[in-house]
């Protein structure tokens, strides 16, 4: 049992598009130090849980906690407490990155100085911090939020799919980076589909399916669940209640007449 503190805490978090339920009745919490994955199949509740988590919308039911302040009651002082890389990165095209700290950090009230171009030079982006972003490929625009984010300074870091467009060394040093950052005191909760790196780099799992959580731990933990051995790709399919990949393929191949004693053409 964890003595410390939690730095996100979700109570019976639940909400509907219509009739569809997207999220159910959704509770757990991340402690300093960690770095959690949230996973899921597509359509499983993990974009609706980081917009909620986030105060980009509303839940119809539950709770959110972000280092002990409510987010319903007092939204501003618990959005201060993180920092959101939302997938795609979408930032201004037509402003710097530059001009994007400016206008970060204004609102949030706090002073760079050197810090900036330090974050800048760091990630890889010193020379074009002062080029719109619109001329950005799609990994230095993953590069560039994760400056803004880290400008932030707050302790809880929220990433949706943080690794998309980078190459080899960017994904190397991201890894890095949010390994040392929940290292030093802070926490991270990362949705990622690419279940190698999310071995390789969470402490801890959650898996939703349907809109629920179906399952909560470190690997160790869910590979016992699901069986007791495979790696985490085995595993999440398990859990997840997905069809094996390799069945799925086989009845998309047959439906074109593409039988498995057909030779290569």
């Amino acid at each position: 049992m964890n003595s410390t503190a939690p730095l996100l805490e979700v109570s019976h978090l639940t909400h509907s598009f219509g009739d569809r339920c997207a999220v159910k009745d959704l509770s757990f919490k991340v402690y300093p130090g960690q770095v959690v994955g949230l996973l899921g199949p597509n359509g499983a509740g993990k974009t609706t849980t980081v917009r909620a988590l986030c105060g980009l919308l509303n839940p119809d039911q539950g709770q959110i906690r972000v280092g002990g302040v409510d987010l319903a009651s007092d939204p501003l002082e618990a959005k201060r407490r993180l920092a959101l890389i939302p997938d795609g990165a979408p930032l201004y095209p037509n402003l710097s990155l530059r001009q994007h700290l400016d206008l970060t950090s204004g609102l949030r009230g706090i002073e760079l100085g050197v810090r900036a171009q330090e974050l800048i030079d760091g990630l890889a982006l010193g020379g074009r911090e002062d080029e719109p972003i619109g001329g950005f490929s799609r990994g230095m625009r993953q590069r560039a939020a994760l400056v803004l984010a880290l400008s932030a300074d707050a302790p809880l870091l929220i990433l949706d799919e943080p690794l998309t467009g980078l190459d080899a060394p960017g994904t190397a040093l991201i890894k890095e980076v949010l390994r040392q950052w929940a290292d030093r005191g802070g926490a991270v909760l990362y949705t990622s589909h690419l279940l190698d790196v999310v071995e390789r780099v969470c402490d801890s799992m959650l898996i939703l399916f349907d809109g629920a959580l179906v399952a909560e731990g470190d690997l160790e933990s869910l590979t016992s669940e699901a069986g007791g051995s495979g790696t985490l790709e085995e595993v999440f399919t398990i859990l997840a209640r997905s069809e094996d990949p390799a069945l799925a393929a086989g009845r998309l191949l047959d439906s074109i007449g593409r039988s498995a004693s057909q030779p290569n053409t």
